[in-house]
């Protein structure tokens, strides 16, 4: 192990990659890393880009990586696991991290942060919001696909990371709203299994009106349910949650033109959930459409459609499927009639 870390990154896939990445150099980094990773980062070190043209090649000898979960005591700490592996890498950093660390959740879903701050008693825990899409080209290549900018919960432990994280070309926004913060993220990222199941880049498949119908499905039916619960969700965009899914209806054209003074995508941008089955990972399919079907029953009512992307991804985790997208919209509009 080297000197003392600034930041510890728990959990280098993409999106740990990337924001580690970024920030090595800036702020001493440490990756928490599975050992074929660390084995991989050492012999090819890490590259780094982004739609905007940022390019930047890291040598593997002057990068901290660690495999015991005991190195991850440092001053921050990113989570940046899969959902489903929070509550063990809450029981992890519980038995390391100093009384006074602070910790972020830069994860999908609604629970995370609530998880860490049941395992970690006494630690400062906050949600963070990752708007942006990050693809691993291949092992240490790490790509950042569109566009957007940290958002974190608003707390003075976070003050004086935000120069550090500005530095390293990551501006942080603090939220004091960041359960709808969520929420609006989690609109979005019901694109990623429907972007999974297509098969497509991003970019191809929000140009096509049938996928983009398929997503205004699963959004419609998410912001019946907010709105049912009376949980707020935040304007992350220039237009209003409520009007995305009529957004996505549009005709191809205009949509394009509207959507992309929102939000830019270049070619290469895919989602975690296609990354996931392309590597025989279990997806995170159940802290996204999961959390909006555990929201209905909360509600008293049903989210078919939700809950049929659900058996989707989970029949496509077992065995690939070939979906087009008239045949999965027929299937979502048939699933919600029932």
């Amino acid at each position: 192990m080297s000197a003392a870390a600034d930041i510890a990154v728990y959990g280098t896939g993409s999106v740990g990659g990337y924001l580690g990445g970024r920030l090595h150099g800036h702020a001493a980094v440490r990756f928490i890393v599975r050992e074929r990773m660390r084995a991989t980062l050492r012999e090819r070190g890490m590259t780094l880009t982004d739609l905007h043209g940022f390019h930047r090649t890291i040598d593997g000898a002057s990068l901290d990586l660690c495999t015991a979960p005991a190195d991850a005591a440092a001053p921050l700490v990113l989570v940046t696991v899969k959902s489903g592996d929070t509550a063990q890498a809450g029981q992890e950093l519980a038995a390391v991290l100093p009384p006074d660390a602070l910790v972020i959740s830069f994860q999908n879903g609604l629970h995370n942060a609530d998880t860490l701050r049941a395992a970690l008693p006494g630690r400062t825990v906050l949600a963070g919001m990752v708007p942006f899409n990050v693809l691993q080209r291949e092992p240490g290549v790490f790509h950042q696909g569109s566009s957007g900018e940290l958002m974190v919960e608003e707390h003075p432990a976070l003050q004086p990371y935000l120069p550090v994280f500005a530095a390293a070309g990551l501006p942080v926004e603090p939220r004091r709203d960041m359960a709808a913060v969520q929420r609006a993220k989690l609109l979005f990222n019901l694109n990623n299994a429907i972007n999974a199941l297509s098969g497509l880049p991003l970019r191809d498949e929000l140009a096509q009106r049938g996928w983009r119908r398929c997503l205004a499905l699963a959004q419609a039916e998410a912001l019946g349910i907010f709105a049912r619960l009376h949980l707020p969700v935040a304007k992350l965009t220039p237009l209003p949650p409520r009007w995305l899914p009529a957004l996505l209806k549009l005709p191809d054209a205009l949509f394009a033109r509207l959507a992309s003074r929102m939000l830019a995508i270049d070619p290469l941008a895919r989602s975690s959930t296609w990354e996931d089955l392309q590597a025989g990972r279990r997806t995170e399919v159940d802290a996204l459409h999961g959390a909006v079907v555990e929201l209905a029953e909360r509600a008293g009512r049903a989210a078919p459609v939700n809950r049929r992307i659900v058996e989707l991804v989970r029949e496509a985790e077992a065995k690939p499927v070939a979906w087009t997208a008239e045949r999965l919209l027929g299937e979502l509009r048939e699933t919600a009639r029932r």
